[in-house]
């Protein structure tokens, strides 16, 4: 399985996103982060905005949906062309309805869970799923620290991908950088969010290259 680079442009700089966005060409996908500043305590940028996005990005967008009320906005995103839309389960009322919905408007259905949220409850919808997304952090924020304490649970998740014979790919996201990605792609993960790692380094590209080697050596 190939380790996919997805950095996040949370740490793009916000009046120049389309600039920013063509620093991370070589990655395999964008990733946009929603936030609300009520199911996290932050706000960032809503449709309009993605759709801007999905428009003047050189690579596909992975839109993580940190919202309240996915049933209802997530769709949404996919109309406008995202390629991927992840909700979170503690978020959605009825994640298998909003998964297929996602797939009918030709998005990868992408769910993610907070640190906190055991996957066991979720194993039986996997199928339903592009992507499972494992919070490496507490959504909200950038540069935070990653959270080892994760690791069982992508162990955990990895494992029932397998045993399921699926091909749902295992993301995380928070503090992944060169410290951290070939502990998270060991466990089982194969999709990492990047933020700070990537635009605080000197030179973009070489920082991808070296994360997606780094990982891909680990990568189950």
């Amino acid at each position: 399985m190939s380790a996919l680079i997805s950095p996040s442009i949370l740490s793009a700089d916000f009046t120049n996103l389309e600039r920013d966005l063509g620093k991370i060409a070589t990655a395999d996908w964008a990733h946009v982060d929603v936030m609300d500043n009520h199911f996290v305590p932050n706000l960032t940028w809503g449709l309009p905005v993605v759709e801007r996005i999905r428009q003047v990005s050189p690579i596909p967008i992975d839109v993580h949906l940190m919202i309240e009320d996915p049933d209802r906005w997530a769709p949404g995103f996919a109309e406008v062309g995202a390629q991927s839309v992840t909700f979170h389960a503690e978020a959605a009322a009825a994640p298998v309805r909003l998964a297929r919905e996602l797939r009918r408007l030709g998005a990868r259905a992408g769910m993610a869970i907070k640190p906190a949220t055991p996957i066991e409850p979720f194993i039986d919808l996997l199928p339903e799923l592009d992507m499972l997304l494992i919070m490496t952090v507490e959504p909200g924020f950038g540069g935070q620290s990653f959270i080892e304490g994760t690791l069982p649970k992508i162990e955990r998740t990895r494992k029932a991908i397998s045993e399921a014979n699926l091909d749902v790919w295992l993301q995380v996201d928070g503090g992944v950088s060169r410290s951290t990605i070939d502990m998270a792609a060991e466990a089982g993960a194969n999709v990492f969010v990047a933020g700070s790692a990537v635009y605080g380094a000197s030179d973009i590209p070489a920082e991808i290259a070296a994360l997606r080697e780094m990982a891909q050596k680990h990568t189950h």
